[in-house]
């Protein structure tokens, strides 16, 4: 899917049919002819295409000829499960009066461009909508972060008082989330300082002030993922620990209850034998063994409750 937009004096922007100088063109999911045609219209090299579509692509950047391509992962949230957060590539592809996005899905920061959300946005100014990409990019990384910060907050809850594997399932699935998301930001870091140190876009002084800015953001939401990611295999180790010594004091306890049982069951045995046995022709004899099995029984009690087993 292509879609062109361009920004008016105004600075709305507007969804145009015909490509124009200074606009914007949007591709989502292209099919093959859609691909052929922009490497045919701008000289673009399929490749470059075929790498921001690529959902395992690393972020970098690359230039060939008047044709500059940057890479970069941006989060994505699952949306079956709130514990499936992934990244995902994001190519922009700039060529002469023509800046170009190229993903797989649609994602957030997109569409808060296409729709208007973005201040002091204009189609037309390649550098700074670059790197307005990559503040958002940013920032969508430090809300995902918090979003599972709270997630993991409920689980955490959840698992004081379960004896089961599913709260431990969801801590791993967050902390595989956190591990994307370390990788991806940790390659958008190397990425932004190439942009900062290569020539690859034309920058003012306010954008390389925006380009600081971002990679500030960048580190901080590395060190919040960091942060997140040791206090949560901390707690995963933790609550294994205590599933597990949960699960040992009740089998400590159905131990104790089944030896409890077990003394009147042996005298029971014992005076079902077919021979000879004291009180056998006693008319009391059920009486007193009654007697003497619940009088085991209480001292076995009093034994564990000194042991401190119940």
């Amino acid at each position: 899917m292509i879609k062109m937009y361009k920004t008016t004096s105004e600075n709305q922007l507007k969804e145009i049919k015909r490509i124009e100088k200074g606009c914007w063109i949007n591709v989502i999911s292209p099919s093959e002819n859609e691909i052929k045609y922009l490497t045919r219209k701008f000289n673009i090299p399929p490749e470059f295409i075929m790498d921001a579509l690529d959902i395992d692509e690393r972020a970098r950047t690359e230039k060939e000829d008047n044709v500059s391509l940057i890479i970069l992962r941006i989060p994505s949230n699952g949306k079956v499960d709130i514990e499936k957060y992934v990244t995902v590539p994001l190519g922009i592809i700039i060529v002469p009066n023509v800046i170009i996005t190229v993903s797989l899905y649609p994602n957030e920061i997109i569409k808060d461009f296409t729709k208007n959300k973005v201040r002091n946005f204009s189609t037309s100014k390649k550098s700074r909508f670059v790197l307005q990409i990559l503040y958002k990019t940013a920032l969508l990384y430090l809300n995902y972060l918090k979003e599972i910060n709270k997630r993991t907050s409920i689980v955490e809850k959840e698992l004081h008082q379960s004896m089961r594997n599913e709260e431990l399932i969801k801590l791993l699935n967050i902390e595989k989330c956190l591990v994307y998301f370390i990788t991806s930001l940790k390659s958008n870091e190397l990425m932004m300082e190439k942009l900062y140190t290569a020539k690859i876009l034309k920058m003012y002084p306010d954008d390389k002030e925006l380009l600081e800015d971002v990679i500030i953001e960048n580190k901080q939401a590395i060190e919040m993922a960091n942060i997140h990611s040791n206090i949560l295999s901390g707690m995963m180790d933790a609550f294994a620990s205590v599933i597990s010594n949960n699960l040992n004091i009740v089998m400590k306890f159905l131990t104790s209850i089944t030896i409890i049982l077990m003394i009147p069951t042996l005298v029971a045995s014992i005076y079902g034998m077919n021979i000879n046995l004291p009180l056998q022709h006693s008319p009391y004899a059920f009486a007193i063994l009654m007697i003497i099995s619940l009088g085991l029984s209480l001292i076995g009690v009093i034994i564990f409750l000194k042991r401190k087993i119940f």
